[in-house]
Formats: C-alpha cells, structure tokens, sequence
C-alpha cells in the first residue's frame, strides 16, 4: 500500500515539474514579409537565455514564443528589433531597418511602438 502511494506521489511531482518546465507561451505581433524575415525573427527570439521555442507565422505576423520562468518577454521584442523587425512594443533602429533585403521591407506602423516612448509625461504611445 506504502508503495503505491510512494508511486502516485512521485507521478504527480514528475508531472507537475514537467507542466512548470515548460514555461508559458506569449505571442508577439513582429513585421515582416518572407521567409527570410521568419529565419531572422526566429533566431533572434531563439538567442534570448531561456526561450525554448520561437515560431513566427507570416500571414499573421505573430510570433509565438515559449519563455521559461524568468524569461523577460522584453528581452525577446528588443532582439527582434535588433535585427531589423518592428514589435508591437519596440521598434527596429532606421539604419537597422534600411539595411534588411528589399523584399524583407514590410511598411512600417505609422504609429511609434510602446516601447519607443521618449516622453512618459504625454503618454504620446497610448494614442493611436
């Protein structure tokens, strides 16, 4: 009896620490147009310590990505910026953008990312 109770004891932790493990998944809108841009989004998001899977899907423009428990989502939108692709927070430096492969140039938001708020009095990325 001790014994199968020892048994679904460690089942359940083995099971709990597999579902913790797993981190959570976020979904990031990030610019692009063409496999290409899915190689580079994919890679910078996959370069950040503790992201466990990156998938960007190009009719949508959402990358989905797996963080583990102390993953910073931000950490992710500034390395894919990085490289040249606008976030729904942060926005790719010019020079970055400009250098991209002609087809990789998707039209860029009108609107500044969230992330790019110089003045925090105005909340100027609050408007639309």
């Amino acid at each position: 009896m001790k014994t199968k109770i020892a048994t679904i004891f460690v089942i359940m932790l083995a099971s709990t620490t597999m579902m913790l493990a797993a981190g959570k998944t976020v979904k990031i809108k990030v610019y692009g147009n063409c496999g290409m841009c899915e190689t580079r989004i994919e890679k910078a998001a996959n370069s950040i310590n503790g992201v466990t899977s990156a998938e960007w899907d190009k009719s949508t423009q959402m990358l989905a990505v797996t963080l583990g428990e102390k993953t910073d989502e931000m950490a992710v939108h500034k390395a894919v910026a990085k490289v040249g692709h606008d976030t729904d927070k942060v926005k790719a430096d010019k020079a970055v953008y400009n250098d991209l492969p002609g087809c990789c140039k998707y039209d860029r938001p009108a609107h500044k990312a969230k992330g790019d708020c110089k003045d925090k009095k105005t909340r100027c990325c609050d408007k639309k």
